[in-house]
C-alpha cells in the first residue's frame, strides 16, 4: 500500500560559487552542499561559504559536506564559524559518535557489493545517503545494487547519490523511491562550476516522477 505523493528532497552539491547556487535555489532546490574536506577538489572556505549563504534563501538548507575520517572537532569548528542546516558525514564513525551536533546528521555510505546494509539500523541521523564507489559517469547511478536502496528505507530516509543525472534520474527514481537524491558531477561543465541547462534539466526530470511511500498495512 502506498501513501500520498511526497516531495522529492533534491540537494546539489559540490556548490563553489554564488551563481550556480542562486541558480539552484531559482530552479527548486532544497539543500545545497558545501564541502569542507581539505583534500577534496570542491573544497570551500567556511569565509567562502558564508558569502555564497548570505544570498540563499533561508528556506534552502545548507549542508556541509565531510568526506573521509575527518575529526569531529573540526566538524564541529566549521559548524561554529558557518550557519549550517545539516552537516553530511562519510567517517567510520560508531553510532554514539554522532551525537551533540547542533545541526541535523546525514551519515554518508560507499556502497559496493559488498556493503552490509544491516549497518545503518545502529545510526540514530536524520537520513542516510547512500553513494556509489564508482562515481564515473560510466558506472552510473546503477554502479551499485538498488536493491540496497531500497532495503536500506527500512530504517529511515534514503538520499541517493553517485553518477545521477538528467538521463538517469528518472529511472532511478522510478525503482527506488527515495527521500532525495544528490547530484553533482552529473550536472557539470567542469569541476566545481554546474551547467545550467544540465542543472534545469535534472530538477525538472526529478520533479517529474511522484514519488511515493509504502504505507504499512493494518
Amino acid at each position: 500500500m502506498f501513501g500520498p505523493v511526497q516531495e522529492l528532497f533534491i540537494k546539489v552539491c559540490g556548490i563553489t560559487n554564488t551563481a550556480d547556487a542562486k541558480l539552484a535555489c531559482t530552479l527548486g532546490a532544497n539543500a545545497l552542499g558545501f564541502n569542507f574536506s581539505k583534500f577534496s577538489k570542491y573544497y570551500i572556505s567556511p569565509e567562502h561559504a558564508n558569502l555564497i549563504i548570505k544570498n540563499i534563501p533561508d528556506y534552502v538548507s545548507k549542508i556541509g559536506v565531510f568526506e573521509g575520517n575527518e575529526d569531529l572537532k573540526y566538524v564541529q569548528n566549521i559548524l561554529k564559524q558557518v550557519p549550517l542546516s545539516a552537516v553530511q558525514l562519510e567517517g567510520n564513525y560508531a553510532a554514539d559518535d554522532l551525537v551533540g551536533f547542533d545541526a541535523s546528521i546525514i551519515k554518508a555510505f560507499l556502497v559496493d557489493e559488498n556493503f552490509d546494509v544491516e549497518i545503518i539500523k545502529n545510526y540514530l541521523v536524520d537520513a542516510f545517503l547512500l553513494k556509489s564507489k564508482n562515481e564515473s559517469k560510466e558506472g552510473g547511478a546503477r554502479s551499485f545494487n538498488w536493491d540496497i536502496a531500497i532495503k536500506a528505507k527500512e530504517y529511515g530516509r534514503v538520499i541517493l547519490s553517485g553518477g545521477l543525472d538528467p538521463d538517469n534520474i528518472e529511472s532511478a527514481l522510478r525503482i527506488i523511491q527515495p527521500y532525495g537524491v544528490d547530484v553533482c558531477e552529473g550536472i557539470e561543465l567542469k569541476k566545481g562550476k554546474k551547467d545550467p541547462d544540465m542543472m534545469r534539466e535534472f530538477i525538472a526530470r526529478a520533479r517529474n516522477v511522484e514519488i511515493r511511500y509504502e504505507m504499512d498495512e493494518e
